[in-house]
């Protein structure tokens, strides 16, 4: 029997669901290429960086994930270039040969050229950018503790948060309740009114993606719970602890988080001609690269036009890419075994946004909720979107405690990095 060989890179939503579903087919021989040993959700990363969460909740290894699929090896490193000529993927733990070739590389974060932005924030992009952010704001709070300089414990204590999206909401929401909940009783020596948070963005509205009746309530929670939302605000610089924006505006912080903006991955050896907005993979509606029959991009790194109900691309949400590498995973089938392929089009199942305990905003086909069903709806919704029976169980857990306790005891200050015992 002639295999299909198959090397995707890439275990995010699009990959892992690709796989998954391809592997049951025994016609096909799958490499799975991820710099991670593990597949992570990104959606509660803000979750771990507040220590509401463990990283062990979202995130489960594909070696234990795919253990029973004989027909699929999983390969630990980063991409480096495809030659495609050669039908052939560099990584960096060797070459691969493949049939069909699929990239699901999702993006990185857009600083917008602003290199010290890049020095200085803290990005929400990965495992490690949550753990970093968490680690930094307990140290920070620890620091504060021993000041006495109400300026410079102010600056400490202040965060700014850049970028309005549903991240940056639900990380500044998140924090704000940690504040007013959890914080003065952890840290009695510091005042509550020493701690700023604010909420940036260089639109006019906060969920720019999401219904008109959302943003405003969500402005509304996001002021009620005290946060500073600076609308029309575009940051333009972040050096020595200060925050300068276009407008002439400027911030004292020692704590700037970046999720105002992403781009798709770079992919060396796809030419540049392949590549639309925000560097995104061009793409026809079977998801194959503009260009190359062998090649396919999913998930936020590619841009398909062909849908009619979005002629400028689909939004950049975890549902597109499930469904993409479903729908995928379909059509190799139908070409291994001669029958005509299917046109992606997208199923919106709709945006939603938590602000707080028991305050979130859903937009859902035809309706809108609010408050508590929202804030019920985006529970499940996110529960069941786990990898794993076993990270729903321990993630249901600890929103259980938190929302009977508003309170959590996963804030640990872990140094990833070897103690110096020279």
């Amino acid at each position: 029997m002639d295999f299909r060989k198959v090397v995707i890179i890439g275990g995010g939503f699009a990959g892992i669901n690709l796989a998954q579903k391809l592997s049951k087919n025994k016609q096909f021989q799958i490499t799975l290429v991820d710099k991670n040993n593990y597949n992570f959700f990104p959606p509660l990363l803000y979750q771990v960086a507040t220590g509401f969460l463990e990283a062990s909740n979202i995130s489960y290894p594909f070696r234990k994930f795919f253990q029973d699929s004989q027909n699929l090896h999983f390969s630990l490193g980063a991409f480096l270039e495809v030659f495609p000529e050669e039908k052939r993927v560099s990584t960096e733990s060797g070459d691969l040969y493949y049939d069909y070739l699929v990239f699901a590389t999702g993006t990185e974060t857009n600083y917008f050229g602003m290199e010290n932005v890049k020095k200085n924030s803290v990005p929400m992009k990965t495992v490690q950018d949550a753990l970093a952010l968490r680690n930094h704001i307990l140290m920070n709070k620890e620091r504060a503790t021993k000041i006495t300089d109400l300026n410079e414990r102010k600056k400490i204590l202040s965060i700014v948060v850049a970028g309005a999206g549903p991240t940056g909401v639900e990380v500044s929401g998140m924090l704000a309740e940690m504040h007013k909940k959890i914080f003065k009783k952890d840290y009695p020596e510091l005042n509550r009114e020493e701690v700023q948070i604010y909420l940036v963005d260089a639109l006019p509205v906060v969920l720019n993606p999401m219904s008109k009746k959302s943003q405003e309530q969500t402005l509304e929670e996001l002021k009620e719970l005290g946060i500073n939302v600076l609308l029309d605000h575009a940051v333009s610089d972040y050096v020595d602890g200060i925050v300068s924006f276009k407008n002439g505006k400027k911030i004292e912080t020692e704590t700037l988080i970046w999720t105002s903006g992403v781009t798709a991955t770079a992919l060396p050896g796809i030419p540049k001609e392949a590549l639309g907005r925000g560097k995104r993979v061009i793409v026809d509606a079977y998801n194959r690269v503009m260009g190359y029959d062998h090649i396919y991009a999913l998930g936020d790194i590619c841009l398909m036009t062909t849908d009619e109900k979005f002629p400028d691309g689909h939004p950049q949400l975890a549902q597109v890419a499930i469904q993409q590498g479903r729908n995928l995973a379909e059509n190799l089938v139908r070409i291994a075994e001669n029958k005509e392929q299917k046109p992606f089009k997208y199923t919106d199942k709709g945006t939603m946004a938590i602000i707080g305990i028991n305050k979130a905003v859903a937009d859902l086909p035809g309706l809108h909720f609010k408050g508590f069903i929202a804030y019920f709806l985006w529970l499940v919704v996110h529960l069941f979107s786990l990898i794993r029976y076993r990270n729903q169980v321990k993630t249901l857990y600890n929103w259980m405690v938190l929302f009977f306790t508003r309170d959590q005891s996963l804030r640990f200050i872990l140094d990833a990095k070897p103690e110096n015992k020279g």
